[in-house]
């Protein structure tokens, strides 16, 4: 293997502006490539992970790691793939990086989680993809189950961190790991918990959340021997926009934003504008009384089974929404009402008298952490006394979670 080219890569990070700039820890080179030299090297990664170059250029990091002489020999892909191209759901098989030729393990088809055989050849393991915040949002999960493999193989992993687009923002319930623990919620936190994956790395480690999937209860003597590289120049309550779309039906920063707040939509008789050019930024159904947009969903390239593909949808702008909830200062909190007003206008329609709003019980309440808030909504009764619940709820998991914060909070 030939020695590391150090110089070109400090000279990069050396270049990059000292006020307002965002530094992710996979540029980071300084921190982590000592931990590397003569290691055989497995990332977890995405189409995320590109690194910038001086020129204006960009490349993915395992192709700079590559030509700079780590010894990379294996590549694991989550959702949506190793380089991102896969539409939501979609299982991946194992298979072999054209540009690379490195075998690529998929997590997210026949196995969710490092098999013994994957690691085995294996010294150290890096994970590196962008999160938006959100605990159904299968990295976490990816993550977690990527640390108990390490734990159970006697590997390293070296987590680059991120900054949390919707850092900003802690609610909703929380999960009852006891019931409906599953790859769409793993971690007992909230809904948008506000941290990022390499803090919640440090507290599944530091709370004993590891161990016997996600199907089990965790086994606190599972540890991990973790490594976080932190990201730089970022704080908390910023208003900080992913550079990279972190999956296809994420396209801009305001879909990133407004997912915490519509994504229990995805278990309902709701659109959420899946096969559209605009997703997550507008809902609606066939026969939304008064519903002041329309919208028909398509399959396309990030949604190939879109909910009423081929339907005239009637709803509204939550984008609209959110540039209000911004004017007001609101934006840091979860709008779950939004759920409310959408169960009440399905009922107004022919089909609600005889079709559940909820037409995914299950998976509602694998998303939501458990059933209580199905429950309040099919009695339709009122949010308020399990907000009141969630928010005592919130404020242990805030004290809780401080012990593993690295980054400030801006005035």
């Amino acid at each position: 293997m030939r020695p590391f080219a150090f110089l070109p890569v400090l000279l990069w990070v050396c270049a990059l502006p000292l006020t307002g700039q965002v530094t992710p820890g996979d540029a980071r080179f300084e921190e982590y490539l000592p931990l590397l030299k003569d290691q055989r090297v497995g990332i977890v990664c995405n189409h995320t992970a590109v690194i910038p170059n001086t020129d204006g250029s960009s490349a993915h990091l395992v192709d700079t790691l590559m030509r700079l002489g780590v010894n990379v020999t294996a590549a694991f892909g989550p959702e949506h793939g190793f380089r991102g191209d896969l539409p939501d759901g979609t299982h991946a098989p194992d298979g072999t990086d054209p540009s690379t030729g490195l075998p690529v393990h998929s997590l997210y088809g026949t196995h969710k989680k490092p098999t013994a055989a994957q690691l085995a050849d294996l010294d150290v393991v890096l994970f590196d993809v962008q999160d938006v915040g959100v605990r159904c949002y299968t990295f976490l999960s990816t993550l977690v189950l990527v640390m108990e493999a390490c734990a159970e193989q006697s590997l390293p992993l070296i987590v680059l961190d991120r900054p949390n687009p919707n850092g900003h923002l802690v609610g909703g319930p929380m999960l009852d790991t006891a019931s409906v623990r599953s790859f769409v919620g793993f971690l007992p936190i909230p809904l948008s918990h506000g941290m990022t994956l390499g803090e919640l790395a440090e507290m599944a480690n530091g709370e004993g959340w590891l161990g016997g999937g996600y199907s089990a209860s965790p086994n606190p003597a599972i540890q991990c021997d973790l490594t976080v590289i932190s990201c730089t120049g970022w704080s908390r309550n910023a208003r900080w926009s992913a550079p990279i779309a972190p999956s296809p039906n994420l396209p801009t920063p305001a879909a990133v934003q407004l997912y915490p707040h519509l994504v229990l939509l995805e278990a309902t008789t709701t659109s959420v504008g899946r096969g559209t050019a605009a997703p997550f930024t507008k809902v609606g159904f066939p026969g939304f009384v008064r519903g002041p947009i329309s919208f028909t969903p398509t399959p396309n390239a990030a949604s190939r089974y879109p909910k009423h593909a081929g339907k005239p949808c009637q709803g509204f702008s939550v984008l609209r929404r959110l540039g209000s909830w911004q004017a007001q200062g609101t934006d840091n909190r979860l709008k779950l009402e939004v759920l409310n007003e959408l169960h009440e206008a399905w009922m107004n329609t022919p089909a609600g008298d005889q079709n559940p709003f909820i037409d995914r019980p299950q998976f509602f309440d694998q998303l939501s952490g458990g059933s209580e808030l199905r429950l309040a909504l099919e009695a339709e009764e009122g949010l308020e006394a399990l907000q009141n619940k969630w928010g005592m709820q919130r404020a242990r998991f805030m004290e809780m979670r401080s012990v593993y914060l690295r980054y400030p909070t801006s005035p």
